[in-house]
């Protein structure tokens, strides 16, 4: 039996992703371009350009393969429902405001 969907929810839903979307790259961004800054191989915005131009190109060159490999039957599709993918969003976003915070690396 199919579940319903909520249009409101789905609106919210989607709204708190970019919101995780965009503090997660916050997050890590530092991980990603630090190496080739502190070595002054590229300008802080020279790497911040590359590091989203290549994270974008990634996902639609080399696709979802890891995701899809690590998802294989993993959970138990019937019990995720839209409030556990907005619960799990914001249980990440709280993770990464966090660890940020108190600077614990993730």
């Amino acid at each position: 039996m199919p579940i319903p969907i909520d249009a409101p929810l789905v609106v919210l839903i989607i709204f708190v992703a970019l919101v995780f979307d965009f503090l997660n790259g916050f997050h890590d961004a530092a991980n990603s371009i630090a190496t080739v800054v502190s070595t002054r191989v590229l300008s802080p915005q020279k790497a911040v350009v590359w590091a989203a131009f290549f994270n974008f190109v990634a996902a639609f060159v080399l696709g979802t393969h890891v995701a899809k490999t690590l998802g294989k039957g993993m959970i138990d599709l019937t019990v995720v429902t839209q409030d556990v993918v907005l619960a799990g969003l914001l249980g990440a976003i709280a993770w990464n405001l966090v660890t940020w915070y108190y600077g614990i690396p993730v």
